[in-house]
C-alpha cells in the first residue's frame, strides 16, 4: 500500500485501521485472540496506522492494541486519544472532561496500557469548551518536547479552534467523521487543514457500515451492545429512506468491478492527498477489502458522479444522538 503524509511529516499507510470495534461497540462480541491476530495481520496488507482511544472499553482497547502490535511496534504508527476523566479500575467514566493539568497523567496511562515508550499521535478526543484550547495546545507541546508523544491532533474540532490550537503547537492531524453520508468537514475544516499543512483522518468513513451495502431494513442492532441502535440515521424509517444512497453507490461500484465500501473509501482518498481514512472492522476479509481500496483509482467523472449522488440525496436522521452531537464542532 502506498503511504500518505499527515502534518509535520508523519507518514502513514493511505488507509489505516480504526480499532474501536475490536473490543465491542457493534452487534458482534469479538474474540480477543482473533482480534490480536487480525491486527498483526493488517501489516501484511500494508496497514501501518492504528487508531485507538482510552475511552474505547475504558482502557481495554488500548491494552489489546498494545499487546497486538508489540511484536511489530517499530513498523507501525499508533494513535490514541484523551478527553474524559475515567475510572479505569471500574471501567467507567466519571462524567467530566479533563483539564490541561491532567493531560500528562492521561499520557502516562496510555503509555502504560499500550506498553510503548512514546505515543506517535495523541489526539484530544473532544474539545473541552470550558478551557481555552491554547492551554491544551501548550501542554501538548510540552509533552512533545519531553518525548512522551511525537505528534498531537484534535478530533471533531471546529475550524476556528483548530487555527487557535495550531498557532500554539503545530497540529499534525484532525480526526472527524467524514464520508459520502457526512460531509460537514467541507465547511471550513478541510480548507484550514490544507492552509495549515494538517492531515485529515476520517473516522466512520463507511458510515458505520451503512456504505458497505451490508445493512438493510432487515438488519437489527443490539440495544446496549451496538452503538447504531442509538443513532437516528439507523432508525427503521430513516434507514429505509437512506438506503437510496447505497443503491446509487452500489451501481457505481458494480460498473467499476469493486465493492460499495471500496468506492466510498476511494472517494475519500480522491478528495485530498493528505486524507487518510481509518475504517474499522472485526472481520479479516473486510480488513483486506478495505486495504485494497487504496488501489481503486477513480476517474474525475466518477468522483463528480459520487459527489453528486451525495448532494442529491437528503439523508434522514442525525449521525449522532443530540447530546453527542452537541459535543462536536466546538
Amino acid at each position: 500500500m502506498h503511504t500518505r503524509t499527515l502534518g509535520q511529516g508523519l507518514q502513514v499507510s493511505a488507509i489505516g485501521l480504526g480499532c474501536m470495534s475490536t473490543t465491542g461497540g457493534y452487534s458482534d462480541h469479538p474474540d480477543r485472540a482473533e482480534m490480536i491476530a487480525m491486527l498483526r495481520g493488517a501489516l501484511d496488507l500494508g496497514v501501518t496506522f492504528f487508531d485507538t482511544a482510552e475511552i474505547y472499553g475504558m482502557g481495554a482497547n488500548e491494552e489489546l492494541v498494545g499487546e497486538a502490535l508489540a511484536p511489530i511496534r517499530d513498523r507501525v504508527v499508533i494513535a490514541t486519544k484523551f478527553a474524559q476523566d475515567i475510572d479505569f479500575a471500574a471501567r467507567t467514566p466519571r462524567g467530566r472532561m479533563l483539564v490541561p493539568s491532567e493531560v500528562p497523567t492521561a499520557v502516562e496511562g496510555s503509555l502504560q496500557r499500550l506498553g510503548v515508550e512514546v505515543i506517535d499521535l495523541f489526539y484530544q478526543h473532544r474539545v473541552n469548551p470550558e478551557v481555552p484550547i491554547e492551554e491544551f495546545a501548550g501542554v501538548l507541546g510540552e509533552l512533545i518536547a519531553a518525548g512522551k508523544i511525537r505528534h498531537w491532533g484534535m478530533s471533531e474540532a471546529a475550524e476556528a479552534t483548530i487555527r487557535r490550537a495550531h498557532a500554539v503547537t503545530p497540529v499534525t492531524a484532525v480526526q472527524s467523521e467524514y464520508s459520502l453520508w457526512w460531509r460537514r468537514p467541507e465547511q471550513g475544516v478541510l480548507a484550514a487543514c490544507e492552509q495549515l499543512g494538517i492531515g485529515f483522518v476520517p473516522f466512520s468513513p463507511l458510515g458505520k457500515g451503512f456504505l458497505t451495502g451490508t445493512v438493510d431494513t432487515s438488519t437489527t442492532f443490539e440495544a446496549g451492545g451496538d452503538i447504531r441502535a442509538t443513532i437516528p440515521r439507523f432508525a427503521p424509517e430513516a434507514l429505509a429512506h437512506n438506503l437510496a444512497m447505497v443503491d446509487e453507490v452500489r451501481a457505481v461500484a458494480e460498473a467499476k468491478g469493486v465493492t460499495p465500501g471500496q468506492i466510498a473509501l476511494a472517494w475519500l482518498l480522491a478528495q485530498k492527498p493528505w486524507i487518510v481514512p481509518i475504517p474499522g472492522t472485526t472481520k479479516p476479509h473486510r480488513l483486506a477489502e478495505n486495504a485494497a481500496a487504496a488501489d481503486v483509482a477513480l476517474t474525475a467523472d466518477e468522483v463528480t458522479q459520487l459527489t453528486a449522488i451525495s448532494d442529491s440525496i437528503e439523508l434522514v436522521g442525525g449521525r449522532y444522538p443530540d447530546a453527542l452531537e452537541a459535543q462536536t464542532n466546538l
